[in-house]
Parts: structure tokens; sequence; C-alpha cells
């Protein structure tokens, strides 16, 4: 496993509002472990985002660099996937054809992208609406397409940006604990955006807390709590309600820092 898969390295990101530049990371540092699961943290407008953005390669730093596996990334590679708030699918093809059509991209066997697409479409129950189209399944459905389509590319890296937020609270529960098993499966380094609290200490190994104007890591944290999580097995646990209380004291104190920078 590479402590240093991912390197933020004086990581500066500005934008022009107004004919005024607008600081909206500074100078971040950070390295990620190969493997591991790691959730941004923090209230809106924090840059969480914007960091997600700038590994994915749809963004360019303003000054310092974003390094995976000993490559400067400078545009978007099938060496990570990404999944968004709103699954990004398309509607006139099936959710079997929406899975496998990263596979038809390259130089794959036929048997190959159906042993794969049917092993994905199993993983997330979705083997019986595999001849569904898009408008025909729900939001929940969708996004679990989302999440197979994502792992069937084998990435080095997951980028989810707040994947589950649209989500009711029964499926966004179920959401979390598929993904969960689906990370244990592959060991993908996963980068995780979210602004929930509990979200964040069900899924992570770390949770990296950010603070606002301009965006920075405030706070690098362990989650010690054990696997396999679920809700059920966490919520009684006194790690678990320290973690949560620890985490919203400071982005209480975070939020009104911010509100009074806005008065």
């Amino acid at each position: 496993m590479k402590q240093n898969f991912i390197q933020l390295q004086q990581l500066t990101k500005q934008f022009v509002q107004h004919g005024e530049h607008n600081t909206v990371l500074d100078q971040i540092d950070l390295e990620i472990a190969e493997g591991q699961f790691v959730c941004l943290l923090g209230p809106s407008g924090c840059g969480k985002s914007t960091i997600m953005n700038l590994l994915a390669g749809f963004e360019q730093a303003s000054s310092g660099q974003v390094v995976v596996d000993g490559q400067v990334i400078q545009q978007p590679g099938i060496d990570r996937a990404v999944v968004f708030q709103q699954p990004q699918l398309f509607p006139w093809l099936n959710v079997r054809e929406n899975i496998q059509f990263p596979l038809l991209q390259g130089d794959h066997s036929a048997a190959y992208i159906a042993a794969q697409t049917d092993y994905y479409l199993e993983k997330t129950g979705l083997k019986k609406f595999a001849q569904h189209r898009i408008w025909q399944i729900s939001g929940g459905m969708k996004q679990r397409v989302a999440l197979a389509r994502a792992w069937i590319m084998k990435p080095k890296i997951l980028l989810m940006d707040e994947p589950f937020a649209a989500l009711d609270a029964q499926t966004r529960i179920l959401m979390q604990e598929m993904l969960i098993k689906l990370w244990q499966d592959n060991q993908t380094t996963v980068l995780f955006v979210t602004h929930d609290i509990d979200e964040s200490l069900l899924l992570a190994d770390r949770i990296l807390l950010m603070s606002g104007h301009p965006g920075r890591i405030q706070e690098d944290i362990t989650v010690d709590l054990a696997r396999p999580r679920s809700i059920e097995n966490v919520s009684g646990l006194a790690a678990y309600h320290q973690a949560k209380k620890h985490i919203l004291d400071i982005m209480r104190k975070e939020v009104s820092r911010m509100i009074a920078l806005a008065e």
C-alpha cells in the first residue's frame, strides 16, 4: 500500500469574481494512502467540491499540484471515476447498457464485458431491472447504476460528490451499506464529499474537516471504529458519539465564523 498515493502539494485555487480574486483553497498539503476511504466534511462553500474537481482533472489549480501515483494530474483520466449527486446516465440506454458503457470504449472481449456487467448488476441488486430504461427506475436505483458503472471501470480512485444527498433516509442507508461492501471487495481509494457527520463516521477511515474562506484542512480525524460498520452497530458506541460531538463542536464554530465574515 502506497502511503502517498494521492498528494496535494501547496494546492491553491482562486476564482475571479467582480474583478477580485476569491481564494477557495489555500495552500493545502495532503497525502492519502492507497485503498483508504476518506471523507471531506465541511460546511457549504468550503471548497470540498473544488478539491474533487481538481483531482478529477476537471479544473486546474492556480498554484501547487495534484499528484496521483506519481503522476501530476492535468486532465480527466480512466484511472479516476466520478459519481455525482445527480446521476449522469444515458436516458436512451437501459440499465445494463449504462453500466457496461465504459467497457465498450476499451479493448475488452464481449465475454469479459458480459461477465463484469452481470457481476455488478448482481452486486447492486439491479439484475431484475437490467432491461429497464433509466426513466423507468427510481432515484435510488439510478444512483446504483451510477455506482456500478463507476466500479466496473476498476479505477484507481473513486471520487464521490455528495452522491446520496438527494435520497430519502431509508434509501440513503441502503446505498451507504452497498458502497461499503463494494469498497471492501475492491479496496479502491475513495474520496467522498459530504456535509453529513453521521455519514462520514459510518463510511470513512479518515475525515478531513474543512474550514472555509479560504478552504483549508482544519483537522485530520482518524475514525477508530471497527469494520464492518452499519448504523445499528455504531450508533450505540460511546466512541461514535464522542467523535460526532467533537466534529459538531468544530463545525458550529466554523459556520459561526463564516456567517460573521459574510456580514
